[in-house]
């Protein structure tokens, strides 16, 4: 069965679709629309909490059990355990994975999006502000 891939058309939403591809994974697309208020439907909030994107539900998880997993780090890690890509056997080989999507969700990831907020004011001393501190 294929995965259920709760998103919109944002970075992180973006990065799960590519690993999705490259593992080899079917998956249905189901569009939360951001900009509509939809990542706060109690559906959605069911097994996305946090009321981001992008979330999964994965008909066969462990023990052939359903899982849903929300976060864009926990969904590429369940990902990659689930699929045995992209995360190497031994811890020594792992850590240098996990400093690194570390790095993408916390250092780098979260400024291209407060760039694209800042992007989409008005002209003036907020948006200069904005494109000038997260710009950099």
């Amino acid at each position: 069965m294929a995965i259920e891939f709760w998103t919109w058309n944002t970075p992180n939403g973006r990065k799960i679709s590519v690993a999705l591809e490259e593992m080899g994974l079917a998956y249905r697309v189901v569009p939360v629309d951001i900009t509509k208020g939809e990542q706060f439907n109690p559906d959605f909030l069911a097994f996305s909490p946090n009321n981001r994107i992008p979330a999964i539900r994965d008909p066969d998880g462990p023990d052939g059990q359903p899982i849903t997993v929300f976060e864009s780090g926990a969904i590429l890690l369940y990902l990659a355990e689930k699929t045995g890509k992209f995360l190497p056997g031994t811890l020594r080989e792992r850590v240098p994975v996990y400093e690194w999507l570390m790095w993408q969700m916390g250092g780098f990831g979260p400024m291209p999006g407060q760039v694209h907020h800042f992007m989409m004011l008005p002209d003036g001393p907020a948006k200069d502000y904005g494109l000038e501190r997260y710009g950099k």
